[in-house]
């Protein structure tokens, strides 16, 4: 073997460690955590927020809609994450299906004018651990209010560059949670429409 040949080896088996290191994909974030979000009052970005619900539709698809008219708060201390107590509210008249009928729905399903806010009222949070839990509380919905348990899941807290010139403290989160409308009094068309409606938040929260 010649001193040349010799040498490339040597450059060859010294260098396929570090080619090895170089191909290997990083490892993956460590999911956030309660630890991950600034102790604070936390007010929901409304423009940054949604909550979809799906209803069973003559027993043949899920129909999708939304809410527009959210608001939500809550305080929060990293250190007792259970002991975080959050208060949000819906407008019912801001019920969206797509159509021009929104508003005629807001009224059968939800009776809209005589119940003009749904409420939501946590009792109890539970921390999981990688970034997921559950916050129980008190769903006033037409007059009626229901215990309902939402599982939790915490996206991201970051400071974010917007608005400048200093940005700001947000968190985001998803939950969802399925409940019975008929607990709350809708049996509009219950035999077209189903009883069991599935709720999905995505919210983001600013720091105050």
């Amino acid at each position: 073997m010649t001193r040349r040949r010799s040498a490339a080896l040597v450059a060859i088996a010294l260098a396929a460690p570090l080619l090895a290191a170089a191909a290997s994909p990083p490892a993956p974030a460590a999911p956030p955590g309660p630890a991950d979000v600034p102790a604070g009052h936390y007010v929901l970005d409304k423009r940054h927020a949604a909550l979809i619900a799906r209803v069973m539709h003559m027993g043949v698809s899920l129909y999708t809609l939304r809410f527009n008219t959210l608001d939500a708060s809550f305080d929060y201390d990293p250190k007792r994450p259970e002991a975080t107590r959050l208060e949000a509210s819906v407008d019912p008249a801001s019920l969206d299906v797509n159509a021009d009928y929104g508003k005629q729905f807001a009224e059968e399903f939800l009776s809209a004018s005589k119940f003009p806010k749904a409420t939501f009222a946590s009792t109890a949070v539970t921390n999981a651990g990688n970034g997921q839990g559950t916050v129980t509380g008190d769903l006033t919905l037409m007059g009626v209010t229901k215990p309902v348990t939402f599982n939790v899941t915490l996206t991201g807290s970051a400071h974010e560059v917007l608005p400048l010139p200093v940005g700001r403290r947000a968190a985001g989160f998803e939950a969802t949670a399925t409940i019975k409308r008929s607990d709350f009094g809708s049996t509009y068309l219950n035999n077209l429409v189903g009883d069991d409606v599935q709720l999905e938040i995505t919210a983001e929260f600013e720091k105050k």
